[in-house]
C-alpha cells in the first residue's frame, strides 16, 4: 500500500505481530507483573504515637456520624498499629496523611470514606483475633491490594 507515492514504515501485519509477541512474552515472563506497580509499602509506625488526635466521640456526634463511635474509638486504642497500615484509598499522598492514623484524625478523612473505614474495621478486627501487625499487614494487602 503506498500513501503519497511513499510506503508505509509499519504494515497493518508487522504491527499485528509485534504486538502479538510482546503479549505473549508479558504472558510468559515468570513473575512479573507488567502492566501494574506494586503497592506502596506500609508506613513504620512512630515511635510514641498515641491516639489523642483520633476524632472523639463529641466531634464525630457534632459531625452527625454517631455511627462511627466505635470504631473510631477502637482505632484510638492500638494508634501503633494503626499507624502502620497504608490506606489503599489515596489518602496518604495529602499533605498532612502518614499512614490509615490519619484517616481518623484531624478533617478525619475516614468519616466519609468507605476505603479508610473498611481498612480500620479489618485492622481493628485483626487486632482482636491476635494478630500481629505484619499479618495485618499482609491480610490488608490480600483484601484492598
Amino acid at each position: 500500500m503506498q500513501t503519497n507515492g511513499m510506503t508505509p514504515a509499519v504494515t497493518r501485519r508487522r504491527f499485528v505481530g509485534v504486538m502479538w509477541s510482546a503479549g505473549v512474552l508479558a504472558l510468559l515472563t515468570p513473575g512479573r507483573r507488567l502492566w501494574a506497580s506494586p503497592p506502596p509499602a506500609h508506613p513504620t509506625p512512630r515511635p510514641g504515637i498515641t491516639g489523642e488526635h483520633v476524632l472523639t466521640r463529641a466531634q464525630l456526634a457534632a459531625a452527625d456520624r454517631e455511627e462511627f463511635i466505635p470504631l473510631f474509638d477502637s482505632i484510638r486504642a492500638i494508634p501503633q498499629i494503626v499507624d502502620g497500615i497504608r490506606c489503599s484509598c489515596g489518602c496518604t499522598s495529602r499533605p498532612g496523611f502518614y499512614s490509615l492514623l490519619s484517616c481518623y484524625e484531624g478533617e478525619g478523612m475516614a468519616r466519609h470514606c468507605n476505603v479508610c473505614l473498611e481498612h480500620g474495621k479489618l485492622v481493628v478486627r485483626l487486632h482482636n483475633e491476635g494478630k500481629t501487625l505484619d499479618q495485618i499487614r499482609a491480610a490488608v494487602d490480600a483484601k484492598f491490594g
